[in-house]
């Protein structure tokens, strides 16, 4: 069963020694540029903490950049914020994030189809 998202965090500066706040278990995870709210990591993990932590957004190469053969994503990781889930094992974290992510293509399909609609009334 998951527990409720964690507020807000700033995403922590490696180079100043700052350290994630996050589980060290199983659970999901979210990171948004905090400017424009734009979503730029979602996932699961067993470990969430090391899985944060792992992300890289400012010049370095992580699996995540890799993946999808990207350039770093922003210019400065001052700009992001995350926030947690914990999650009792790792299934119910790869569950929720499955469903996050259905929820989350209904409501932008929804919201594509509403901006057509307005743009072609009957």
């Amino acid at each position: 069963m998951m527990q409720t998202w964690s507020s807000w965090k700033r995403f922590p500066d490696v180079k100043t020694g700052e350290n994630v706040e996050a589980p060290i278990g199983p659970g999901v995870y979210e990171v948004r540029h905090t400017p424009t709210g734009r979503l730029m990591a979602f996932g699961h993990a067993g470990n969430v903490a090391n899985a944060i932590s792992e992300l890289k957004f400012d010049g370095g190469v992580s699996t995540f950049a890799r993946l999808f053969g990207r350039e770093p994503l922003v210019s400065q990781v001052a700009d992001l914020e995350y926030r947690t889930c914990a999650a009792a094992s790792r299934a119910d974290a790869k569950i929720t994030a499955q469903r996050l992510k259905g929820l989350r293509q209904t409501a932008w399909r929804r919201r594509m189809d509403l901006g057509w609609a307005a743009r072609h009334p009957r």
